[in-house]
């Protein structure tokens, strides 16, 4: 299993900026696969805590069922438009999937599952410093860190 832990120590300047991305926002989006195979995105909430990418579902939500079934997923950050005039600061956007692990019950809260990821790629995706490429980050146990630029 490759916990959050893991991409922090492998990638720590890349992790911190992926994690930023994450936490800036509440509410994030999480796809995943339905009974019949195809995708359901859903709102959620993800912390980071001891280490781990967590999130939960309440109970009888058809994201757990989803979870819990096939535990597949792709988690990505909220979204923000660049500022026109100002493109080389757009922080820009985040993903990770991979896997969901239960973990037990919410413990706070409604009644519910708790999850943790075993994280199978991260991506950062932004721009150049000139705002002139568009510049994706990705990272996977395997492969470690790579780096594609696009116009």
């Amino acid at each position: 299993m490759t916990a959050w832990r893991d991409v922090e120590a492998a990638a720590p300047e890349f992790a911190g900026r992926v994690r930023a991305l994450f936490d800036a926002h509440r509410h994030k989006t999480i796809a995943t696969l339905r009974a019949d195979g195809g995708p359901r995105i859903s709102g959620i909430e993800v912390v980071f805590e001891e280490g781990e990418l967590t999130f939960g579902s309440m109970a009888n939500a058809r994201k757990g069922t989803d979870l819990r079934r096939d535990p597949r997923f792709a988690l990505h950050s909220a979204t923000v438009d660049p500022v026109e005039g100002a493109e080389a600061q757009w922080p820009g956007e985040a993903k990770i999937s991979g896997r969901a692990v239960l973990a037990g019950p919410i413990e706070d809260g409604p009644p519910g599952d708790r999850f943790h990821a075993d994280i199978t790629e991260v991506v950062h995706t932004h721009l150049n410093e000139k705002a002139t490429l568009l510049v994706i980050e990705w990272w996977t146990p395997t492969h470690g860190l790579r780096k594609v630029e696009r116009e």
